[in-house]
C-alpha cells in the first residue's frame, strides 16, 4: 500500500493576504480557484509545491466546520492532509479502518474515475485526514506527479516553480498526548509508527509525518510544514519584509510553523 502527501490545507479569515503572503516568502503560484467549495460555505484558492499543492480555504458563511475550527484553534492554521492511495482497494481500506477504530467519515464521493474521503477532523483529533483516489489512468497505474481533480486535473503544470520553493518534507500534528495521537494516526493509515528520541513518525511515500505535543496554546492540530527549499536566504528575506521571520530556519504563515530544510 503506498499514500502519497498531495495537498495540504489551511485555514484562515483573509484569503488574498494569506495568498499574497505565501507567494511573495516562498515563490509559488496561484493556479486554481475551486468553486466546488462554496456547498461548504468557503471560497479557496490553490498553489503548487513541487507536483504537490498547498491550499488555502476561507469560510465566507456562518456556522461552517472551517469556521468552527478557526475559533476552536485562535486563528488561522493547518486544516487538512489530502492524500492519494495508489489503488481504490487501498483507499477503501483506509476507510474502512477509520471505521473500524470509531472514526467517522466526514464526506465522502464516488465517481468512475475518482473517490474522495475525508475523515473526520474531530475523530482525528489533530486535521481532516482525506484519502483520495485518481482512477484516471487505470486501476493498477496511480500517477502521484501528474491529474490531479482539486486542482482541475493538469492545468496547474505551467505555475510549478520550484527556484526558491521545492517540495514539502514534512508535516507536524499536535497534540496534548501526541503518543495517543501516532497511534490513532497509524492504525488508520495502515502505517507504522517509529520513534525517534522523544518523537514519533509515520511515513508517508513522499513525506513523514512527525506527531509532538502541543506547547503553543492552541491544543491540538496540524501545527508545523518542514518545506525542502532551494533559495532560504530569499525566503528569509520576504518573511522580514512581511513580518514572518521567526529564525533562520523558520517562517511563521497563516498560523503555521513552516521549517526549512535545504
Amino acid at each position: 500500500m503506498t499514500i502519497q502527501l498531495r495537498q495540504i490545507c489551511l485555514v484562515a479569515r483573509e484569503l488574498d493576504s494569506t495568498i499574497d503572503d505565501l507567494e511573495a516568502i516562498f515563490g509559488i503560484h496561484r493556479c486554481y480557484v475551486d468553486d466546488g467549495v462554496g456547498k461548504f460555505g468557503l471560497v479557496n484558492t490553490l498553489l503548487p509545491i513541487g507536483r504537490n499543492f498547498l491550499e488555502v480555504v476561507v469560510p465566507v458563511e456562518e456556522n461552517t466546520a472551517a469556521g468552527r475550527y478557526l475559533d476552536r484553534r485562535n486563528g488561522d492554521g493547518g486544516y487538512m492532509v489530502i492524500c492519494q492511495a495508489d489503488t481504490k482497494e487501498n483507499q477503501q481500506a483506509a476507510r474502512g479502518r477509520a471505521l473500524d477504530n470509531g472514526v467517522r467519515i466526514a464526506w465522502e464521493v464516488e465517481r468512475e474515475a475518482w473517490n474522495i474521503c475525508q475523515i473526520h477532523p474531530g475523530d482525528m483529533k489533530a486535521a481532516f485526514f482525506e484519502v483520495d483516489w485518481d482512477g484516471s489512468l487505470g486501476q493498477d497505474e496511480a500517477d502521484f506527479q501528474g491529474n490531479w481533480e482539486p486542482a482541475g486535473g493538469l492545468q496547474w503544470e505551467d505555475k510549478v516553480d520550484q527556484t526558491t520553493t521545492i517540495d514539502y518534507a514534512a508535516v507536524e500534528l499536535q497534540a496534548p498526548d501526541p503518543v495517543d495521537l501516532a497511534e490513532l494516526w497509524g492504525k488508520v493509515a495502515g502505517l507504522p509508527v517509529r520513534r525517534d528520541g522523544a518523537t514519533l513518525h509515520m511515513a508517508l511515500n513522499n513525506v513523514d509525518i512527525r506527531f509532538v505535543e502541543a506547547t503553543d496554546g492552541r491544543g491540538a492540530g496540524l501545527g508545523g510544514l518542514d518545506l525542502r527549499v532551494a533559495d532560504r536566504q530569499g525566503i528569509l528575506a520576504a518573511a522580514r519584509q512581511r513580518g514572518a521571520y521567526v529564525a533562520d530556519d523558520e517562517v511563521h504563515v497563516c498560523g503555521v510553523r513552516f521549517r526549512l530544510v535545504d
